[in-house]
Order: C-alpha cells, then sequence, then structure tokens
C-alpha cells in the first residue's frame, strides 16, 4: 500500500467509542462510530447482537445518551456543527423522534442527566447565562429553572432515583476551578462542595443503585485531581489517596462497593480496581498505551477502548476478549511513540516524538500543538499523527504548561501571560529536536488545531525565525473578537483564564492575540476555518486574514460547512490532504506519485 493510500485508509477505517450500557439494563448499550461515513450515534442490542444506526444527520451527531431504563436513546440536535439546538430522543428499539420536551428552548448544552424514575435535568447557556432545567420525561408541566445564574454551570449528574442533582457551577471561583452543588427537583440546596481559589471540585456519577445517594467527584486538594466519595445528605467525605504519580480518575463499579481507578502518567494510562470496603487495591491488565473509556459490567468484568501510537483503536474486556468491532478493513498501524524530556523555562516539559520509517535525520518536523489548552498529547492511535510520519515528517508534540496530566500546578500556570508561556515551552522542545540533529532547522512547520492553532498563530508572529510554515485549523485570531461571538460558557472560561473580561481586561487580551504581531509573521500560512464554529468564531479569524492580505503576506483558506472541525470522514481527509501538500510545498518534499497524477 502507498503512503497517500495508507493514511487515507486509517481515516476510512471503521472506528467506534465504547458502548455505554443502561444502568437498569445492561444489555442495551448505545456508541459513536464512522461506519456510515460520518459520525452517528448506534444502539446495540446485547441480548440479541442486534445494532442499528439511530442518528443520520448530513454534519454528523456528538452527543447521546441512554436513560437508566434503557428505553430511550438522548441525543443534542444542532445546525450543521453550530452546538446550538436541543435535545431530541427515540424509543431504543427505533420510532418516531420527538423533542425532549416541546417546552424546552434551544441553547447551548451544558450537561444531561437522567434517572430511573422518568425525570431528567438538562444544562443550556445562552446570553442570558446558565440554566438548569428539570422536568418529567414525556410530561405534560413546562420545565422547571432549578438553578440560574450568569456565571458557568453545568448538570453533573443526577442519583439514579431522580431526588438529587449535581451542578458544578463558578459562583465561589470561576469555571476552570468550579465548584459542586446537589440540589433537589425543587431546587432546595442539599450540600456543598468547595475547597477555595485554586481548587475545582468535579462530580463524576452518583452511586450506581437506587438507594445510595453518594456520588463520586474530584478533587484537587494535592495538587492534582483525585477521586472522593461524597454523600450530600451526611455530609461524608471519603479521599481515595493513591501513592502513585500522575493523576486519577474513577468510576463506579456496578454494586458501589468498588471504584474503577484511571491512573494517567506520562501520557499512558492503567486501571485499577479499589475496593471501598478493604481499600485493596487490584491492578486489572490491559496493554500498554491509553484507555479512552472503562466501564464495569455487572459481572465484574471491565470493558475499555484501548489504543497506542502504533495500533489502531479497539474495545476489550479485562478477561482478554474483543468486545465489539465495527466490519470492514482495519486502520493500518504506525510507529510508536517515543518519549522525551526536556528541561525548559518553567520546569520538565514531556514531549512525544514520532520519528518516520524513511529518510534520515534531521528530518522535516512538524510541531503539532494541542487545543485545550487543558488537554493533553498521549500515546493514542491518531491518523493524523500518522499521515504526517507517512509524509517523512517527524512528528513533535509538546505538553506545555496549561496540559493536564502533570498536576494542578502545571495546568494553570498560563494565567498572565497565556500563550506566551505555552510557545516558551515549545520553543525549549525545537531547540532540543534541533541541536539533536532530530530536525531541520530549515525545515520547521508550526501546526495546531483550536487552542493548538492559536498558539500556531502567535508563534508565527513572535517567533518569525523558528517557522518555515505554519498550519492554523479553527484558530483564536483576536481573544477580544473571538469573545463577542463565541458561546457562553466559552466567555466564562476566557474570564477564568484572563481574570476578567476584554472589558476589564484589555491589555491582557491584546498581549495574548495574534492579531497584535501580524507585522513579525514571515512564514506561509495555511488556516483551515468551520463556517459555522462556536468556539472559534470565523468572523475574528476573516479579520485577521483581512489584515494580513492588506500586509501582502501570502496565506491559504480552506473553508468547510461545518462547526469546531467535521464528523465527515471524506471532509477529514480533504483537510488532511491540503495541510500535507501545503508542508510539502514549503518545505520542499516531494509531492507523492499519486497525488501529481
Amino acid at each position: 500500500m502507498k503512503a497517500e493510500e495508507r493514511w487515507q485508509a486509517r481515516f476510512r477505517a471503521a472506528r467506534m467509542t465504547l458502548p455505554v450500557w443502561a444502568r437498569l439494563a445492561p444489555s442495551r448499550a448505545v456508541y459513536r462510530c464512522n461506519i456510515s461515513g460520518i459520525w452517528e450515534i448506534h444502539a446495540w442490542d446485547r441480548s440479541n447482537g442486534a445494532t442499528r444506526q439511530v442518528t443520520s444527520r448530513p454534519r454528523g451527531t456528538s452527543h447521546a445518551a441512554i436513560d437508566p431504563t434503557g428505553q430511550w436513546i438522548w441525543w443534542f440536535s444542532d445546525t450543521y456543527g453550530d452546538e446550538f439546538g436541543i435535545w431530541t430522543r427515540q424509543p431504543f428499539n427505533g420510532g418516531p423522534e420527538m423533542p425532549a420536551h416541546p417546552d424546552l428552548a434551544p441553547g447551548h448544552p451544558t450537561g444531561l442527566a437522567l434517572s430511573a424514575a422518568g425525570t431528567a435535568a438538562v444544562g443550556r447557556s445562552s446570553r442570558h447565562g446558565f440554566q438548569v432545567l428539570h422536568f418529567r420525561v414525556g410530561g405534560d408541566e413546562r420545565p422547571a429553572v432549578i438553578y440560574e445564574s450568569r456565571e458557568f454551570a453545568q448538570v453533573s449528574g443526577m442519583s439514579l432515583d431522580g431526588s438529587l442533582i449535581a451542578v458544578s457551577h463558578s459562583e465561589h471561583g470561576d469555571s476552570r476551578h468550579p465548584a459542586l452543588r446537589v440540589i433537589r427537583p425543587n431546587g432546595q440546596v442539599v450540600g456543598d462542595l468547595h475547597d477555595g481559589p485554586g481548587k475545582g471540585f468535579s462530580g463524576v456519577r452518583f452511586a450506581p443503585t437506587m438507594t445510595d445517594r453518594r456520588i463520586l467527584t474530584l478533587h484537587e486538594r494535592r495538587g492534582r485531581r483525585e477521586p472522593l466519595v461524597w454523600d450530600p445528605l451526611t455530609g461524608e467525605q471519603r479521599e481515595i489517596w493513591l501513592r502513585v504519580p500522575g493523576e486519577i480518575t474513577a468510576d463506579w463499579y456496578h454494586d458501589g462497593r468498588a471504584l474503577l481507578i484511571g491512573h494517567n502518567d506520562r501520557a499512558r494510562t492503567e486501571l485499577f480496581r479499589y475496593d471501598l470496603g478493604g481499600g485493596d487495591l487490584a491492578p486489572i491488565k490491559t496493554l500498554h498505551g491509553v484507555i479512552h473509556d472503562a466501564m464495569p459490567r455487572p459481572d465484574g468484568t471491565v470493558e475499555y477502548s484501548w489504543s497506542s501510537a502504533a495500533h489502531p483503536p479497539v474495545v476489550r474486556a479485562s478477561d482478554g476478549h474483543v468486545v465489539m468491532n465495527q466490519s470492514g478493513p482495519s486502520a493500518p498501524p504506525s510507529v510508536p511513540l517515543e518519549d522525551v524530556f526536556v528541561e525548559g523555562p518553567g520546569g520538565r516539559i514531556h514531549a512525544l516524538v514520532s520519528r518516520p520509517e524513511i529518510g534520515t535525520s534531521p528530518y522535516p518536523a512538524v510541531f503539532l500543538l494541542h487545543g485545550g489548552p487543558a488537554a493533553q498529547d498521549d500515546d493514542s492511535f491518531l491518523p493524523n499523527v500518522a499521515a504526517w510520519v507517512d509524509a517523512g515528517f517527524v512528528v513533535v508534540r509538546v505538553n506545555y504548561r496549561g496540559s493536564t496530566g502533570y498536576g494542578s500546578a502545571w495546568r494553570d500556570a498560563l494565567r498572565g501571560d497565556v500563550g506566551h508561556i505555552e510557545l516558551s515551552d515549545v520553543a525549549a522542545v525545537r531547540d532540543w529536536a534541533v541541536t539533536t540533529g532530530l530536525a531541520d532547522p530549515e525545515r520547521l512547520v508550526l501546526a495546531g488545531a483550536s487552542w493548538g492553532g492559536y498558539l500556531t498563530l502567535l508563534g508565527l508572529g513572535t517567533q518569525p525565525k523558528s517557522w518555515a510554515a505554519g498550519i492554523a485549523a479553527v484558530p483564536i485570531a483576536d481573544h477580544a473578537a473571538a469573545y463577542r461571538d463565541e458561546t457562553e460558557g466559552l466567555r466564562a472560561y476566557h474570564r477564568a483564564l484572563f481574570g476578567g473580561s476584554p472589558q476589564e481586561v484589555p491589555e491582557l487580551y491584546a498581549a495574548s492575540s495574534p492579531m497584535s504581531y501580524l507585522d513579525g509573521i514571515r512564514a506561509p500560512l495555511l488556516v483551515l476555518a468551520g463556517e459555522n464554529d462556536p468556539r472559534s468564531p470565523i468572523r475574528q479569524i476573516e479579520q485577521y486574514l483581512g489584515k494580513l492580505a492588506e500586509r501582502d503576506h501570502a496565506f491559504e483558506v480552506y473553508r468547510y460547512s461545518a462547526g469546531h472541525g467535521s464528523l465527515v470522514v471524506e471532509e477529514r481527509i480533504r483537510q488532511m490532504a491540503a495541510q500535507l501538500d501545503f508542508a510539502r510545498k514549503h518545505v520542499g518534499l516531494a509531492q507523492p506519485a499519486s497525488a501529481r497524477s
């Protein structure tokens, strides 16, 4: 298989997410899959093996849930990826689609929770702020507003019996460090968790039995995320402390007597079973790589979605068998990941290197920056990374300050100099790659999507001698202009990151915006932009490119009719091809024969 065919085959290979089963009907599950060529919602009846595609929308579907009884499948219906719309539901075995409630106004989704009692808690935001609404599914009464705030709020969960609802909110701090409140369906406050500035609480899930109203949360009392079990009715708290580096997540076993522990350290994941009665911690055997999602079954086995940089995703069980895979050709493998640790201006930086099997060093290199910024590059299988490798580039990914996985202080280090802090870490890794002979200093491409696209624009303007070309997908080009058009949730995030709105701290927004550094740009630029993107609004991108045009700077634009990325496989391939062609042209790599013909 030629390199061009190989990278495209990875995008086209059928992939699926971990099937999520109904708590009281474990034979019924939903998952997302791209087998139709578009990422859509699918249902799986495990009792007879039957599957069916639930949604069929021109731009795909991102969010779905199944109610605890397994009777209804829910998904969020927006317009061409703009993330503004309503929750829709359909019977598990098929039937007419209907709005979650006829009186539920459209909005941007901020959480959904469903109970076994037939009630729902829906979070939504609009320009008026944030609301949590409660209603009986199929009932005649209008949804009741049980929580409302101008500041960030999100539904985190609901007890199985429907008597308690958890809401993450920023009344005491900001959206990056939320507090957790439990309320009743009438809005009465039951309890609050809040540890003060810089220490957030996030709700994971209520206990999975009808009579157990404990909630599993994550706290940051020791400088990283760790599990805590909280009973909001009694106030009792139990912290789960483990003597391991990295960060910890958790979920419930089916009977509420044990926790499934996810341990993230140095961009890989491992699983443990933690017994709440005796405190015993037992490892669960998994392959070396990344566990994307995991969920215990009622029989005690754990099902998980796994991949590594070299091996495509698969859904497995802890007893070793493959749970479910879609039919069709599997994705060709790629190269294994190499770990690099570089001393940087703020501490030791973890970078991930994917080295091509063809050619010799120094290689042309693409520094591929992740989004977020509170996210992480890891040892996952990524078709876009593999495509760059097949094209002859070494791919360098940097978990700069602001990334998750390395503790709260590393994640929160951005405040005061947003963008420039991340890029100083990228610069340190760039210097390492050049001085060690890994990367050719004359053929370095800076690229990324979302926050990574923002950093690309900022890097081209502030580090003009470092980069031969830049590729920015769905970037923020001007923080203040993006603030005017983005969702209310992202406005709250901006205020948390900068310490205020653009009206309150205009100098900080300007100092961190690529728009302020247009005169420094020397490298050619490719920008990819979604016409319906609510996260990186296209108007501020157009304004940026207009200013570049006034300076007669060379750039190319790829526009597509979707939102913050595309769920259509062939569209993703077209975008990847555009990026490869642009990079090859500007670093002097020949086009493959199949592309020239």
